[in-house]
């Protein structure tokens, strides 16, 4: 998985968190559909707006949206609704058209393995195959993938001509005008050619913003193995940068404000809200954060029995709930269970009332269980069993999707059904989907 956008479940509400997952299944399925195995590598964060956005827009008279996959071990192997038609369609084909530019780019750059001759052969040889098939998928729909490509070799040669000093932004405007297309294309699809510029300068700017966070990424890296970076080529500071990206945001917020859809919010929660935290991951948090804590601790917050805790009985006055000591467990007591009654025995010798603990599997049954599941995905993406002591546990993605220090309540954050993270620019809860 790459992109920019990274929506935390925690974020997330249940509605969201499903059709959510079920646009990043049907990209993925998508891919495999009409381009095979391989290109399932190619499924990424960003290109999963392309079909939200054209489900967003078109009208929902029927589940026409929507059809059931089958038990996938990425899922734990359950079934699942996921997402379906001409926008998973034009998703897979831009996303493949996307990440064959980026193979090609580290091939070029001789990044890591690809460095290597052997590798950048084969890796040479799956671009120009994934190349003839995101075009032939993307002509069914009516895209043409040319203007992907043409950027991308646009790109190169501005690179190496960009004189010393020049603006970044001629560094991006490649990058610009090939998402402007496949934003823009969607209207198209759903039948909307009135959202069609708005969503072009949408995607221009989203362009803009993926580029330059990725230049912002990737720069002590790059300074480090010599490899080129727009930000350093161009003299661009950080906080110019920062200021670039934060414009972008606005940008698309504006934009979005002219776009008809029949299901706005996970296009805002995407495009207006994960953009801004995405530029907060890279060059540090804003005032998000200290605004959550104070909005936390003030009126709205304060119709509980503890008005000097900002309403939650556990915390000091202005200190934020999640980030509140644990209580602390009595001597000989395990801190993560419920505190026994003061009648039962409890001490060295007693064993705690409760279920009997699972018995622990021996090494060779543990590492045949761990072989099993690690086949299939499960350690990684859903919760289990521990291969050895069969204690439940999350899976890997799940304990790193996201940073959950900076996770707070939806309904805390947005004052109820004040608005939406405080912004101003969506109406309250209709638009975040808190379940307020």
């Amino acid at each position: 998985m790459f992109g920019i956008i990274r929506p935390c479940k925690h974020r997330l509400s249940e509605r969201l968190q499903a059709s959510w997952l079920a646009h990043l299944c049907g990209l993925c399925l998508a891919l495999r559909d009409d381009h095979g195995q391989l290109a399932r590598t190619a499924t990424n964060y960003d290109g999963l707006i392309i079909s939200v956005l054209v489900e967003a827009q078109a009208a929902r008279e029927d589940a026409s949206w929507r059809r059931t996959a089958g038990p996938c071990p990425l899922r734990g192997m359950r079934t699942a609704s996921v997402a379906r038609g001409e926008g998973a369609r034009l998703a897979a084909a831009v996303s493949l058209a996307l990440a064959s530019v980026k193979i090609r780019d580290h091939v070029e750059d001789r990044d890591g393995v690809f460095g290597r001759r052997p590798v950048a052969v084969g890796a040479r040889a799956v671009t120009r195959r994934w190349d003839r098939q995101s075009a032939g998928s993307a002509s069914t729909v009516g895209f043409d993938t040319g203007v992907l490509l043409e950027a991308a070799s646009r790109q190169g040669e501005l690179e190496r001509s960009l004189p010393p000093g020049g603006s970044v932004l001629l560094v991006t405007e490649p990058t610009e005008t090939a998402t402007s297309a496949a934003f823009a294309h969607t209207a198209v699809l759903a039948g909307r050619p009135g959202n069609a510029a708005p969503l072009a300068e949408a995607g221009r700017l989203f362009g803009r913003l993926a580029h330059l966070l990725d230049a912002a990424e990737d720069q002590a890296a790059d300074a480090a193995g010599g490899a080129w970076n727009p930000l350093t080529a161009t003299g661009t500071g950080r906080a110019e940068a920062e200021r670039l990206c934060r414009d972008a945001v606005h940008g698309i917020r504006l934009a979005l404000r002219e776009v008809e859809l029949t299901d706005r919010a996970l296009v805002h929660l995407l495009l207006a809200h994960e953009t801004e935290r995405a530029v907060e991951r890279v060059f540090g948090p804003a005032a998000h954060a200290a605004a959550c804590q104070t909005r936390n601790a003030g009126p709205a917050a304060a119709g509980s029995a503890h008005p000097a805790t900002g309403g939650h009985p556990h915390t000091a006055a202005g200190e934020h709930p999640h980030d509140a000591p644990p209580r602390q467990a009595p001597p000989g007591q395990d801190p993560g269970r419920t505190p026994l009654p003061p009648w039962v025995p409890q001490g060295p010798g007693f064993t705690p009332i409760g279920a009997k603990p699972p018995r622990p599997r021996n090494l060779l049954a543990g590492c045949a269980v761990w072989a099993l599941m690690a086949c299939t995905c499960q350690l990684l993406c859903c919760e289990h069993d521990d291969p050895f002591s069969r204690e439940r546990r999350e899976g890997w993605c799940q304990r790193h999707d996201c940073d959950c220090a900076d996770c707070c309540d939806p309904c805390n954050c947005c004052n109820g059904c004040d608005g939406c993270d405080g912004c101003g620019c969506c109406d309250g809860c209709d638009c975040c989907d808190c379940s307020c």
